[in-house]
């Protein structure tokens, strides 16, 4: 990413990307764009969760981005221009949320954890991205909202992210004031997992990613599925599904190395499989 730093704007490419130990960091790079969700950074952002879920030496995706804007949510300008169009914009506007809730669900059923390292202000659409993600850590300066409210368009689709990460009333109070919530209230909401100082940010983000990314690829698909279709069923229901899910995995090398590493006293060598 560092060899980009200097080049223009529109030179520049819309995302750079880094693979370190297992550790693949995506990085929105449109800071002078706040970031914004375009038909482009969507496009670009689903492309390298698709290469990051086929790549076997990529193990934990972080999802970062440059300036003080983590991401503004949609390109406004790019849905006021689709106003002129014959239909008003209709149909352009359905093609953007279809490719949005494509990109978030993209998110949820990658085969690998995804961090959000969020160090700017995060709103709209990319607070629902934050929400997306499996993980996020956040600065102590970071800022969250849902503002649609305030500009007449009720942000509906970052509700349904929003309202799986944080309490009902919770959610409901940063959808229906619009108002920004500070790092330490977005993780008393549940919305962050960890605050951390900036200057500090990379270190414990590499450190906490690399945790992750030391344990079975195998073991780490099959629990993130499982957690997030449990979410869904009734009680009983989600019980014996994840027992049939623990019989499985049990049925898996990983786990049986796993377990015999451990009784043995050594670090296992896992095969992801």
């Amino acid at each position: 990413m560092s060899d980009t730093a200097t080049l223009a704007p529109q030179d520049k490419p819309i995302l750079g990307t880094l693979l370190h130990e297992g550790v693949y960091r995506i990085v929105m790079q449109r800071p002078e764009k706040m970031n914004a969700l375009s038909r482009e950074m969507m496009s670009a952002l689903s492309a390298e969760l698709s290469k990051a879920a086929a790549d076997p030496e990529i193990r934990v995706v972080l999802l970062g981005a440059e300036g003080k804007v983590f991401c503004a949510g949609h390109d406004l300008k790019e849905l006021t221009a689709a106003r002129a169009e014959a239909d008003g914009g209709k149909a352009t506007y359905e093609a953007i949320m279809r490719q949005c809730s494509e990109l978030m669900q993209q998110i949820v059923r990658l085969p690998k954890p995804v961090i959000a390292v969020v160090t700017g202000v995060a709103t709209a659409a990319g607070c629902q991205l934050v929400a997306s993600c499996d993980l996020a850590m956040a600065v102590d300066t970071a800022t969250f909202c849902t503002p649609g409210v305030n500009i007449g368009l009720f942000c509906s689709t970052p509700m349904v992210a929003l309202s799986r990460n944080v309490a009902p009333k919770q959610a409901m109070e940063m959808l229906l004031t619009g108002e920004s919530i500070d790092a330490s209230t977005a993780k008393e909401f549940g919305l962050i997992n960890r605050i951390v100082p900036r200057d500090y940010l990379d270190q414990v983000v590499q450190k906490y990613a690399s945790a992750i990314a030391s344990k079975s690829a195998h073991t780490l698909k099959v629990g993130k599925e499982a957690f997030y279709r449990q979410l869904e069923m009734p009680l009983s229901e989600a019980y014996d599904f994840a027992a049939n899910v623990m019989v499985e995995n049990m049925m898996a090398r990983d786990a049986e190395e796993g377990i015999s590493a451990f009784l043995q006293k050594r670090t296992p060598e896992w095969t992801d499989s």
